[in-house]
């Protein structure tokens, strides 16, 4: 179906109930229709996976950042998305991907694969310890979480005695893009990214003189066929981008993920069995529970998605978690199954803001859900986990977990 419905606020971001289990009301939305306009958050929402992957494609419809207001209270948020990647459109959009590729491409995902297999393996061990000891662990704590700070940390080339401080700064930040967010974590999101940017001009200053096998080394010497280069600013754009965008979406791709396999038993079971479906199965994940459940378009011309209108300057955003549900895309879509092999999820976008790190971060996820398999085959929940609030990034505050 096409069009909209007369319901102008068809759900709502902050109902625990909706942020516990947004499925079935994007189930029904998709029947109404493959868009909504959506008045409590200011834009239309697509739900089909036909018209979230039209408007993400669609080059009218594109990443115009709007500074945070007010503007002099938010000079590093803003200076860090000004600069980002993700927050522009061709022609800058286009000059800041072809050097951060081509530093990307350096071999760094290979490089570190057997490090984040290392890494993975290390910390596994180190929940299984935690189990053995006290009955039960966090394995948001112990695992999904530390495990992309670290891999971007040494990515980045951080010093092992600073890399404490950038998930508090990541977690801080990426709450600004949640809805109606209040004062005081607004501001911290503000003293998160002042802070973060000064470490990052610190850390550029010293690859300049000193330069390392690590990709901020890579970003700092890298030119394209024009003899460009990365300004400071863009640079610690993208190595913030780094860390936010690695670090949210792999720690709720192995929370929301495990969460799911220890839901769905037989699946776990069937990974333990054979670990070749670790490929598969991360993919899967990605797509039943998605970290990622918004991603904001806006329109430069008047266009249409599906039948429905977006005027020039309107904001237009894909619900990749209800895509990812789509009958008519998704064999049986509300079943997990870790050996699906047809899935087009659009976890990691499509079109010209295709996840540059969704090499690494598969990496990740396979060695998590590796490890996790083979050191805690009888791996359970120890008690209901608790969800995090907000709705856009989509995670758990923990995961207990224990090994009968």
């Amino acid at each position: 179906m096409t069009g909209v419905t007369a319901d102008r606020v068809p759900f709502d971001p902050t109902d625990p109930d909706f942020v516990a289990d947004p499925y079935p009301v994007f189930a029904r939305l998709r029947a109404e229709a493959e868009v909504h306009r959506h008045d409590g958050m200011g834009l239309a929402v697509a739900v089909s996976h036909a018209a979230c992957s039209a408007l993400l494609r669609h080059r009218s419809l594109g990443r115009i950042w709007t500074d945070a207001r007010p503007v002099d209270q938010f000079a590093s948020f803003n200076l860090l998305h000004r600069n980002s990647l993700l927050e522009n459109e061709p022609p800058t959009h286009t000059r800041l991907r072809r050097l951060v590729a081509a530093a990307f491409g350096r071999g760094h995902v290979e490089r570190m694969r057997p490090w984040v297999e290392r890494l993975a393996d290390d910390l596994v061990a180190g929940l299984a310890g935690r189990i053995a000891d006290e009955g039960s662990a966090d394995l948001l704590e112990q695992v999904a979480a530390p495990l992309p700070v670290q891999v971007i940390a040494e990515l980045l080339g951080v010093p092992d005695a600073d890399r404490g401080l950038l998930q508090p700064w990541s977690n801080a930040i990426v709450k600004m893009y949640e809805y109606d967010l209040d004062e005081p974590r607004r501001a911290a999101a503000e003293r998160a990214a002042t802070e973060f940017v000064a470490y990052l001009r610190e850390l550029v200053a010293l690859r300049r003189r000193q330069p390392g096998e690590d990709l901020v080394s890579d970003l700092v010497a890298v030119t394209d066929a024009d003899g460009g280069k990365l300004t400071e600013d863009e640079l610690v754009a993208t190595a913030v981008l780094l860390l936010m965008a690695g670090h949210e979406a792999t720690v709720n791709v192995v929370g929301n993920g495990t969460l799911a396999l220890m839901r769905h038993r037989d699946q776990w079971e069937r990974l333990v069995a054979d670990p070749g479906l670790l490929a598969t199965a991360t993919e899967e994940l990605i797509r039943y529970d998605s970290p990622l459940q918004l991603f904001e378009r806006t329109a430069t011309a008047d266009v249409e998605i599906a039948g429905f209108p977006v005027r020039e300057g309107e904001k237009i955003a894909a619900l990749l978690g209800a895509a990812a549900r789509d009958p008519e895309v998704f064999e049986e879509p509300d079943r997990l199954d870790i050996g699906r092999t047809t899935n087009p999820h659009l976890g990691f976008g499509v079109g010209i803001h295709y996840c540059l790190g969704a090499p690494l971060a598969r990496v990740e996820v396979q060695a998590a859900l590796g490890a996790l398999a083979r050191r805690l085959p009888r791996l359970a929940l120890a008690a209901e986990p608790v969800r995090r609030s907000e709705f856009v990034i989509r995670g758990l505050h923990d995961l207990p977990v224990t090994s009968g």
